[in-house]
C-alpha cells in the first residue's frame, strides 16, 4: 500500500487541531472573546502555521470564532438576547422539521433513530457528555435531512452553529443528558405514528426546555 499523500497528512493533521481547538474552546481554556493567537497555537500544537490557519477556516465556518479584518480571530461570543431569539427560531424551523419528516420517515430511517436514541442513552449511562453532544446533533440533523427542505436545513444548521459554545458548555449538567434524551424519545414516537400535530409540538417543546435548561444554568 502506498504511504498517504502529503495533502491527506496536511488535511488530517488540520482535522486533529480542528478537534483539539474545539475542546480547548468547549471547555473553556479559551474564553468568549479571547483571542486566539496563530503563532502561539502553532508553537502549543508542534506545527506550523499553514494548519493553524486552516483549522480556524474550519471553526469560523462552524460559527465557533469570529475572524475580525485587521484585528484577528477571536472566540465566538453570543449576548443572552442573542441567544433567547436564535432559541426560538430554532423551535420553529425544528418543528416545521419533525412535521414534514412524517412523510418521508422508511424503515430504515428507523433504525437509525433507534439506534441514535441507545447510543445517547449509553452516553447518558457512561456521563459522557462529548459523545452525547455529538449524537444529539446527528439526531437534530436527520430529522432536517427528512424535512427535505434544504432551505429549512441550512437555517437551522446556521442557528445552531451560533449557539455551539453555550450549549456544549452545558450538556454535562447533571441530569441535562437524560432528561434531552427522554424529549427526543417523544419526537421519534410521533414521526413514527406520522402523527404531524404531535410531532411538531413535541420538537418545539424540545428546544424551548433546552432554552431553559440553558437559562436555568447562567442564573445559577
Amino acid at each position: 500500500m502506498p504511504p498517504p499523500s502529503s495533502s491527506t497528512r496536511g488535511s488530517a493533521l488540520s482535522e486533529a487541531i480542528v478537534n483539539e481547538l474545539k475542546q480547548l474552546i468547549y471547555t473553556g481554556e479559551f474564553k468568549p472573546g479571547e483571542r486566539l493567537n496563530e503563532a502561539a497555537l502553532a508553537l502549543r500544537m508542534g506545527t506550523s502555521r499553514g494548519p493553524i490557519r486552516e483549522a480556524i477556516k474550519v471553526l469560523a465556518g462552524l460559527g465557533i470564532v469570529n475572524a475580525v479584518t485587521n484585528r484577528g480571530v477571536y472566540v465566538r461570543q453570543l449576548s443572552l438576547r442573542e441567544m433567547v431569539e436564535i432559541y426560538e427560531l430554532r423551535a420553529l424551523v425544528f418543528g416545521y422539521a419533525a412535521d414534514r419528516a412524517c412523510e418521508h420517515l422508511t424503515e430504515e430511517h428507523k433504525k437509525q433513530f433507534e439506534d441514535l436514541l441507545a447510543a445517547m442513552d449509553a452516553a447518558c449511562d457512561a456521563e459522557d457528555g462529548t459523545l452525547y453532544y455529538e449524537l444529539n446533533l446527528q439526531f437534530h440533523a436527520l430529522i432536517l435531512t427528512l424535512s427535505n427542505n434544504r432551505r429549512a436545513y441550512q437555517a437551522y444548521d446556521d442557528y445552531v452553529k451560533e449557539l455551539h459554545l453555550v450549549r456544549r458548555k452545558y450538556f454535562n449538567a447533571p441530569g441535562n443528558m437524560r432528561r434531552s434524551n427522554v424529549e427526543h424519545r417523544a419526537i421519534y414516537e410521533a414521526i413514527a405514528a406520522s402523527n404531524r400535530t404531535r410531532a411538531r409540538a413535541a420538537a418545539e417543546r424540545h428546544v424551548l426546555a433546552g432554552r431553559a435548561r440553558l437559562l436555568s444554568n447562567f442564573e445559577e
